[in-house]
């Protein structure tokens, strides 16, 4: 026959929850006790403080060499632009170039000649423009100071060769009219055969039928 204890069940609860907590507090003592004898809060904590300021200083160098970028990105769009506009003006001076070259040879042509003509054609240039097309200029001139105006009609022709035979060609079907105030520059496009070979240009003033001036080049 066995003898128990009559222990009330509340009071075990109790026993058996302050051991528990006993416990507890035991090891979390434990615990922080071996954190500060290993000194792992302690750094932890510098570490930490390290690494926060390294990370804002880094923050900082990032958002110094972001702008460094971006003034470096500026300055080259910078340059690129303005390599772009010095290459187009340097282009439009070259073509003022031209266009000044070409005027300086046409006043020289102004200059009266040394003959007693009052009309005459000072100058007649030829260029190839396509394979079956050229381009003509003519300068025509009053040598004469104060000379009335001159009413007439311009024929530019064309002389040479086509697949071996004689071959001539006209600018227009019929002469151009023109009016000459002390000097007229005239010029204008005429197609011809692929195959011809232009050897000889003439330009012709007329009027009334009669030749007044003729000038004639060969190429």
């Amino acid at each position: 026959m066995a003898i128990r204890s009559a222990t009330p069940w509340p009071l075990r609860w109790l026993l058996a929850a302050v051991v528990l907590g006993f416990s507890g507090a035991l090891a979390l003592w434990a615990f922080e006790f071996g954190k500060e004898i290993a000194g792992l809060d302690r750094n932890a904590k510098q570490e930490l403080e390290q690494l926060r300021t390294e990370v804002s200083q880094l923050r900082e160098a990032l958002g110094k060499a972001q702008s460094v970028a971006n003034t470096s990105e500026s300055l080259l769009t910078t340059e690129k632009t303005a390599q772009e506009q010095l290459l187009l003006q340097i282009r439009q001076l070259q073509a003022d170039n031209l266009t000044l070259r070409s005027d300086l040879g046409f006043f020289e042509r102004l200059i009266p000649g040394t003959g007693s003509d009052a009309l005459s054609i000072r100058g007649l240039q030829i260029e190839r423009v396509a394979e079956a097309q050229l381009r003509w200029q003519v300068l025509m001139i009053q040598a004469e100071k104060n000379a009335p105006d001159f009413r007439g009609q311009l024929e530019i022709s064309f002389a040479g060769t086509l697949d071996g035979k004689p071959w001539s060609a006209q600018h227009a079907a019929t002469p151009q009219s023109v009016l000459i105030k002390g000097y007229l520059r005239q010029e204008g496009l005429v197609d011809v055969p692929p195959q011809a070979v232009v050897k000889t240009v003439t330009a012709r003033i007329l009027q009334g039928g009669a030749v007044k001036a003729l000038h004639t080049i060969k190429l």
